[in-house]
């Protein structure tokens, strides 16, 4: 795990695009198209000076040689910047579409948690109610009991159970469709990492019991609850939950790609089968719709206050500065303060961003996840430069 604060959806081995000559991706990267930040309609002009963000965009592309780069930057009026750099796909050349569609991984988990802590706002479900009291005998394993394990547990990745993507081939994950309850049993075949509410340690599996919790509280598919409750009343038209079996992205979008191994040549994986996510990392979305999600949360306008403070009481992430409450991140910024958020990782794609207290948004994604820690760590660096410019 290069961050410990995130788990990753593994890489595949094989290839799912077409093949590209050599020559052409490295024409296409060395050509290092880069685009100055603009305003997206009907914004306002920046703040004068160097453009820092636009900087560190184009220090990921040339210095540490990811396809593309793309951010949405939100000020405290509402006014927004998206800039982009690199290329939209490297056998081509093509532009990076602004504020493109990306599949957004983890911040699923987000969307989800918000989700469950209406329910809770409804007196449907209990934050200290066990798996058992709604989903009775879905969970057992060895060190494994669902009458010990908490929603909140869940939320806040301190359940103990294990995380299946570990046990899933590289060559598997991103390439046939996985049930949640397939998802589910590869994990239950593995004892309890601790039990509950001991430590803390991520684990998608949370997350797909908490879709499957959604499901049986409500009566309707984990998809559609996110849409009615979040996408629509918010307006996020660009974000939705890709159906059973669809691998493409339905807008403009940068093409994602992968390493087989570090220094390997890219490969092309946009189109994947997300399936493995599902309510762990399956999303789609584009970078402005994210700061519109994130600020309008932070805002009060998706949940109460009473779940809203239980979403931002956290648990510290041992070994970093982060900590986390349920489905929800909180990360220091250099100059000062904090702001919450998650980020994600999927095959072909990372986002990392968040929103501050005072109503700073930023959200940046790039068209790989990285092999080195210290490039992960830059990326997060974008999103800290973006919040603290003035």
């Amino acid at each position: 795990m290069r961050e410990q604060a995130w788990q990753r959806l593994r890489s595949p081995r094989r290839q799912t695009g077409g093949r590209r000559a050599a020559a052409g991706i490295a024409a296409a990267m060395a050509a290092g198209i880069m685009a100055v930040g603009v305003l997206a309609p009907p914004a306002a002009a920046a703040a004068a000076g160097p453009d820092t963000v636009q900087q560190g965009l184009n220090a990921l592309v040339r210095s540490d040689g990811l396809p593309a780069a793309l951010a949405s930057v939100q000020d405290r009026g509402g006014r927004t910047r998206t800039y982009t750099a690199g290329v939209g796909d490297i056998a081509t050349g093509a532009k990076v579409p602004r504020d493109g569609q990306v599949r957004m991984g983890s911040n699923t988990k987000t969307f989800v948690a918000v989700v469950v802590l209406q329910l809770v706002g409804e007196g449907k479900i209990g934050l200290d109610d066990t798996v058992d009291t709604h989903l009775r005998g879905l969970l057992r394993g060895e060190g494994i009991d669902a009458g010990r394990i908490t929603v909140r547990q869940l939320l806040q990745h301190t359940s103990g159970l294990p995380e299946y993507g570990t046990y899933i081939p590289d060559d598997v994950l991103a390439h046939r469709y996985f049930e949640p309850r397939e998802l589910l049993d590869i994990a239950l075949e593995h004892k309890a990492v601790f039990e509950p509410g001991k430590r803390w340690s991520y684990s998608n599996t949370n997350y797909v019991v908490a879709g499957l919790l959604i499901q049986k509280v409500t009566g309707r598919p984990l998809a559609e609850e996110i849409d009615r409750r979040i996408v629509r009343p918010l307006g996020l038209r660009h974000t939705y939950f890709p159906a059973a079996g669809d691998k493409t992205l339905r807008e403009p979008h940068p093409k994602g790609y992968r390493r087989d191994a570090p220094g390997a040549p890219l490969r092309d994986s946009t189109e994947i089968d997300p399936s493995a996510g599902w309510a762990a990392g399956q999303m789609v979305s584009t970078n402005s719709d994210l700061n519109r999600f994130f600020t309008a949360l932070m805002d009060g306008d998706l949940l109460p206050a009473a779940q809203l403070a239980q979403m931002r009481t956290t648990v510290p992430i041992e070994g970093t500065e982060f900590a986390y409450g349920l489905g929800l991140m909180r990360r220091p910024l250099s100059c000062g303060g904090v702001y919450w958020g998650h980020g994600g990782d999927i095959v072909g794609y990372e986002t990392r961003g968040g929103v501050t207290d005072d109503g700073r948004a930023a959200n940046v994604a790039v068209t790989m996840v990285p092999d080195d820690p210290a490039v992960a760590g830059r990326v997060g660096k974008a999103v800290d430069t973006a919040l603290c410019r003035r």
